[in-house]
């Protein structure tokens, strides 16, 4: 199926493998992950993952090969969304965010799909929602999480500066800001303080816009402990790479924190 022309949302198609089952869905963004993707699906497979939640893909044109359907089937996804309009990271969750509210999820939840992350810690994000928090924030860096591998100037850079900004602009102490596994409530993305389908999301801001808000607007937030590995004595698998790279998510993090993100 086609969606095309929708406010604040770029166009896409969707295939759905399966129907709605779940109370709550697990995005996926990815584009030309490769074999990485392909191993976190198997992972989540082998945890059960694809019972507790639907994995929802949100592919940004892949060409690698990696989301051929019947592969993507077997590995228990639900869904395969593929951005076909413009823009980033940012576009393609508010692809997946417009769908899973559309579809009538209770709560979302995303990963990034180059298999750093403990995608097997599902089940602590879900404890949450259940509790009635609004934002769900996974860290390596509480008791229980593991940092392994991290770069060193990634790792002081979110210690020391991502971290602290967005906290301070949040009013709530968050110690993993720059991470995107996290849990969001469906009343905190239909809340009408956010407005998360606004095309000024095009990359990483959306990310950094939606860890400050929702205790802005008084709603509930926390941490849960996740594990985030890189791969040693290899390249990271990140899309944010040289000083361009950086230089864009501080750009980013300065406009979050002085409010040009707030309708």
């Amino acid at each position: 199926m086609k969606y095309t022309g929708l406010k604040g949302v770029p166009d896409f198609t969707c295939t759905e493998f399966r129907e709605k089952k779940t109370k709550y869905c697990l995005l996926i963004p990815i584009i030309n992950e490769g074999e990485r993707i392909l191993k976190e699906l198997d992972r989540a497979k082998a945890a059960g993952v694809d019972t507790l939640v639907d994995i929802i893909l949100c592919d940004g044109g892949s060409t690698d090969g990696s989301m051929e359907p019947q592969g993507l089937q077997d590995r228990g996804v639900n869904t395969l969304l593929v951005k076909t309009g413009p823009g980033k990271q940012g576009a393609q969750l508010r692809m997946g965010l417009w769908y899973a509210l559309e579809r009538g999820y209770a709560g979302v939840l995303t990963i990034d799909g180059n298999n750093k992350d403990s995608i097997e810690s599902v089940p602590l994000f879900i404890q949450k929602l259940e509790q009635g928090y609004d934002l769900v924030q996974g860290s390596r860096f509480i008791k229980g999480g593991k940092a392994i591998n991290t770069p060193t100037v990634r790792y002081w850079a979110v210690r020391l500066i991502h971290a602290p900004l967005i906290s301070l602009a949040a009013r709530h102490w968050y110690t993993d800001t720059t991470n995107a596994y996290r849990a969001y409530s469906r009343a905190y993305l239909k809340h009408p303080g956010v407005q998360p389908f606004r095309d000024i999301f095009a990359g990483y801001e959306l990310l950094a816009y939606l860890s400050i808000r929702a205790d802005q607007l008084g709603l509930k937030g926390c941490e849960v402990p996740v594990t985030r590995a890189y791969p040693k004595n290899q390249p990271a698998p990140t899309k944010i790479k040289g000083m361009r790279g950086n230089t864009d998510l501080l750009r980013i993090l300065f406009a979050a924190l002085a409010g040009k993100y707030r309708p």
